[in-house]
Formats: structure tokens, C-alpha cells, sequence
């Protein structure tokens, strides 16, 4: 069965010139995942806008409120590292319902993605790291409301760790939160999760695949989850401006392939998110990203 994506031209907004996030990759990988076929249109997804309601299972009232009417300082909206504007809102609150939209689909159909999200950065009353709202957290929280699954696990291969998404489930036994990252990279404020793993500056496939394979069986029996959601960065590839470790395509691929293939074998369903990328050339990192989806498509 073909796999389940979301997407939406409201991922891609206009930026200040130079600005170094790389926005435009979210139209470039849609637009090869459709000419590619990775991913046939009716299989394409324009997600829901997530409604403030369910922001509101994780965001604070007043972020949500401030943030949505524009009214954050420039100090707050310098750390979110985005200038305001209302194609800023609506990308925002369109991630969240993509990775929402990805999360009820991997329940009905074993996988499936959202060609964005995996903002984990973003805390309960403030966003950084070009994190505005933490979509995975609100869709565990949504679907936890909804009586869809009881308990979660992240699994985060973005190359910064999860601040945001460790600090809001602190504590809360029902979401189990895994992440390998830098351990000398962004942020530099580590918070503690369930499990974390951090990896030395030049880190290669090798190394990273076999603590991968190590702590993965680990991380599910210990969770128990209901669902995982997968944050499949791009930043760990060795041309990454940010990302300081040394994998490689097939490196990562093969990332994707134990990660999506234990959630298969343990028969729990998986919900993608693509998270971090910035690499000297933008189609490496879309190159990426698109690779995930193929081998999520593999398993779909």
C-alpha cells in the first residue's frame, strides 16, 4: 500500500535575503518526492491546520495567544530565530497538523510522514532554534486526548538534542524520549530525557549504527509504546553546515531502515517527521530527507 505523506505549499515562506534557515527545502522535496513517485497524490496530504485547542495540550494560553496576534518581543522572536509574519503562523500551525495528521494515519496504516515537523526545540511557553510549536509533543498529546494510544516513544536522530520535547514530557512516564545527538552541538543546555546518547564530534556510520542497534530494543521494551514518532534528521551527514558528525546517504539510510524495521518487527506503528538539514548545497539535505521516504514507502 502506497505510504501516507503531508504536505503544503504554507511550508515554504518568504525570509528576510540570507537568512540561513533553508525554508525552500520543504518545496524542493515535495517536489521530488511527486517526481520521483515516491509518494502518488492521492497519497499527498494538504494537512489540517491544528486548532488552538490542541496547541494548548502542551503550548501555554499566552505563547500560543502572543505568538499567533504577533505580539512577542523582538528578544522572544529573535530566540524563536524567525521574524514574524502571518505566513509564519500559518506554517506553524499547519506542521503541527501534518505531523497530527502523519500520527492518525501511522496508527490506521502501520507508517506514514510528514514532509515537515520534528520541532524540538519548542518549549511549553516559548519556541527557539527555529522552533515555533513542538508538533510532536501536540500530537502525542492530541491523540492521548483522543484515547488513540496511551503511551509514546521518540525517537529523536536529529543532530541537536530535543531540549523542548525532553523538558515538556519530563517526568510524565506515558512518553518515553530517545535521542542520540552532538553532545558538543546545539544546545548547549542539555535537558534529560529518558534516554540519551551523545555522540562525539566525527561521529561515522559505523560507530553511529552500532549504538543505534544497541540502544534501539532497549528503547522500545522500555517504552512500550503505543506509537512512535521519528524525528529522521538530515544534520548528522558529513556535508552538514551544523552538524559536525560523519554519516554518509547510505549511512543514513540504513538509519532509517533499523529504526522503521524494529517498529515493523515489534508491530508498532510509526509516524515520521523530517526535522534538521542545512547542508552547503540544499539538495543534499533534500537528497535526504527524500531517502526516508523512500524507505518509509518501502515498509508502507
Amino acid at each position: 500500500m502506497p505510504l501516507h505523506a503531508f504536505s503544503t505549499a504554507a511550508y515554504t515562506i518568504p525570509l528576510p535575503p540570507g537568512h540561513r534557515f533553508p525554508i525552500e527545502k520543504y518545496a524542493l522535496l515535495r517536489d521530488l518526492v511527486v517526481a520521483q513517485g515516491l509518494v502518488p497524490s492521492d497519497r499527498l496530504h494538504s494537512p489540517d491546520r491544528a486548532g488552538v485547542d490542541e496547541l494548548q495540550l502542551v503550548h501555554t494560553f499566552d505563547y500560543v495567544d502572543r505568538l499567533t496576534e504577533g505580539r512577542l518581543t523582538e528578544n522572544e522572536m529573535r530566540r524563536v530565530g524567525f521574524p514574524w509574519s502571518a505566513e509564519l503562523v500559518e506554517r506553524s500551525y499547519r506542521a503541527v497538523g501534518g505531523t497530527i495528521g502523519a500520527s492518525r494515519a501511522a496508527l490506521e496504516n502501520g507508517i506514514a510522514m510528514n514532509l515537515a515537523g520534528g520541532t524540538h526545540h519548542a518549549f511549553a511557553d516559548h519556541g527557539e532554534g527555529f522552533c515555533v510549536f513542538n508538533d510532536v509533543a501536540v500530537s502525542i498529546r492530541v491523540l492521548q486526548r483522543e484515547a488513540r494510544i496511551e503511551r509514546a516513544a521518540i525517537i529523536d536522530l536529529d543532530v541537536h538534542q530535543g531540549n523542548g520535547t525532553h523538558a515538556i514530557f519530563s517526568g510524565d512516564a506515558s512518553v518515553f524520549t530517545f535521542s542520540m545527538h552532538g553532545g558538543r552541538n546545539y544546545p548547549f543546555s542539555k535537558v534529560a530525557g529518558s534516554l540519551d546518547i551523545e555522540l562525539q564530534d566525527g561521529t561515522g556510520d559505523e560507530s553511529y549504527l552500532g549504538l543505534l542497534a544497541k540502544h534501539l530494543p532497549e528503547v522500545l521494551a522500555r517504552a512500550a509504546p503505543d506509537l512512535v514518532v521519528y524525528l529522521a534528521g538530515a544534520d548528522p551527514h558529513e556535508r552538514d553546515r551544523l552538524g559536525r558528525l560523519r554519516m554518509t546517504h547510505e549511512g543514513l539510510s540504513r538509519r532509517d531502515v533499523m529504526v522503521i524495521e524494529a517498529c515493523r518487527d515489534a508491530g508498532i506503528p510509526i509516524a515520521i517527521t523530517i526535522a534538521g538539514g542545512y547542508g552547503n548545497d540544499i539538495m543534499e539535505t533534500v537528497k535526504v530527507h527524500a531517502n526516508t521516504v523512500r524507505v518509509a514507502r518501502d515498509f508502507a
